[in-house]
């Protein structure tokens, strides 16, 4: 008997099941139902330390069905080639206080879960997606970052004050990059805003003259594997990967300097601080071995410089395998942890991005640190005592480090039941792939076209990680994630 096809709702159970099982809770309790019964509005303050930038251009940018927004931008040119940018960041603390029920929860997931069957948010969304988020024509209470940088895109300055502030235009990423790039029209939300089409380009050319900067400085551009399942209803119809460009460059560029002002705010007030760090990689040697099957060679000491000229290399030279080899190199290095940064410590660092001073600021609606950087941010502000103590900040970082880990491990999971999903009706088919993986527990493959992953049975063990290949879809289990090919035909090795 033919077994019954899978849909949306079981990719739900699953990821919901998933979630419990690395210690993450997939529903809100009673108490946080109760407390969020009794928030009726946004929260409203006034006061001279709090800013009315209502009338700037600001913007939000985002995917296309984003809706707990987090930030928005604004620039203005200065003499000289210099611009002002503005990064306000939603002021969640003043409806989510410390200690309370909604606080509670989370503090337990410590981020929001992202699956395509199913969003598990970090904060009730009525909060996240409406009362917290900054939601297009709305004022909204934000903590702003105001950076000038000179005509280099050296950072001459920069502040940090509360604000009330309004979202002129909701963008999303794709459009606007396709805008950028001459491929598409300006967005017509942002063509009925006067000006915003300047807007975009100065902050474009800021981001992109950041990017250079931090290229030069080691800062590694690396390529990961994270396709979305597209639903029809609830039938999942094909699985895309996620295309960097422009846009999402923009508010990454404009995010990293914005976390590492904030980082610089706090340690100018003496204050401990929650860090995001990479550290410089101890299996570096390991990463020096790799580059040596590509015919290069690696200094014997870390090296970010180094490191991102050969993945430049590589890019170019097979933007096909680039993926994987990413994935090679980003597991070597470890992964980000929150460290505690008191005043006068040796700072760590972010080996990836080449940055000294780094925390996690810009996201209050979807995880949990950049709201404990927000309350140290507010404290410092209002020269008050900060609300964390040295021995909390410290078991947070841990602790948020851990389930940032579990969470992570559950979209990966829901990856290959939706890509399972979408298999399941195909069996017998066969595909191109690319030998992804070779060790003793097997050796695994990429198809192309819809991007999956999944284990090659049945031979196929002198296979060597790059080789591509054809292969057969023998069997798929949605609830395992489970995907299993069988080998049709050897094209070629991977020096070809």
């Amino acid at each position: 008997m033919k077994p019954q096809a899978h849909h949306r709702a079981d990719l739900v159970r699953i990821a919901s099941r998933a979630m419990v099982e690395r210690g993450l809770e997939p529903e809100f309790s009673e108490r946080v139902e109760q407390q969020l019964a009794t928030i009726t509005g946004p929260q409203v303050e006034a006061g001279a330390e709090i800013q009315d930038l209502t009338h700037l251009l600001w913007c939000s940018i985002d995917n296309d069905d984003s809706l707990d927004l987090d930030q928005l931008t604004v620039c203005e040119p200065l003499p000289l080639g210099a611009v002002r940018l503005w990064v306000a960041i939603a002021d969640v603390d003043a409806l989510v206080k410390k200690g309370t029920a909604i606080d509670e929860h989370a503090l337990i997931n410590t981020t929001s879960v992202y699956t395509s069957a199913r969003i598990f948010p970090m904060l009730p969304e009525r909060l996240s997606t409406d009362l917290s988020s900054l939601n297009a024509n709305e004022d909204r209470l934000a903590l702003v970052t105001e950076m000038v940088f000179n005509a280099d895109a050296s950072l001459a300055g920069s502040t940090v004050y509360r604000a009330k502030v309004r979202n002129k235009a909701k963008l999303a990423y794709d459009a606007v990059s396709a805008w950028i790039d001459g491929a598409g029209p300006l967005p017509p939300v942002a063509a009925s805003v006067a000006g915003m089409d300047a807007q975009l380009r100065t902050q474009d050319a800021v981001a992109q003259q950041l990017r250079a900067r931090r290229r030069q400085e080691g800062s590694l551009e690396l390529e990961t594997f994270q396709p979305r399942a597209v639903f029809e209803g609830e039938k999942v119809v094909d699985i895309r990967q996620q295309v960097q460009n422009r846009a999402r460059q923009l508010i990454e560029e404009v995010m990293i300097a914005t976390n590492g002002c904030t980082a610089r705010y706090l340690a100018s007030h003496g204050g401990a601080s929650l860090r995001r760090v990479v550290r410089s990689p101890e299996r570096w040697l390991r990463i020096v071995g790799v580059a040596k099957e590509y015919g290069e060679t690696l200094p014997e000491e870390p090296d970010s410089k180094a490191l991102e000229a050969f993945l430049a290399r590589q890019h170019q030279a097979d933007p096909v395998r680039f993926p994987d080899l990413s994935l090679v190199i980003v597991k070597l290095m470890g992964r980000g942890e929150y460290v505690v940064e008191t005043q006068g410590g040796m700072p760590i660092g972010h080996f990836g991005l080449a940055v000294r001073d780094y925390t996690h600021s810009t996201a209050p609606n979807r995880r949990f640190p950049d709201l404990i950087t927000s309350r140290l941010l507010k404290a410092a502000l209002a020269d008050q005592p900060p609300p964390y103590s040295n021995a909390e900040l410290a078991e947070l970082a841990l602790h948020c480090t851990q389930q940032e880990d579990a969470a992570q491990k559950v979209e990966r999971r829901l990856r290959k039941s939706e890509a399972a999903l979408l298999l399941e009706s195909q069996i017998g088919r066969s595909f191109d792939a690319i030998v992804t993986g070779s060790a003793a527990d097997g050796v695994w493959v990429r198809v192309f076209s819809p991007p999956a992953e999944g284990k090659l049975v049945g031979g196929g063990s002198d296979l060597k990680v790059g080789e591509k290949v054809r292969v057969k879809l023998l069997a798929t289990n949605v609830e395992r994630g489970f995907i299993d090919f069988g080998m049709v035909a050897h094209f070629a090795s991977k020096a070809a």
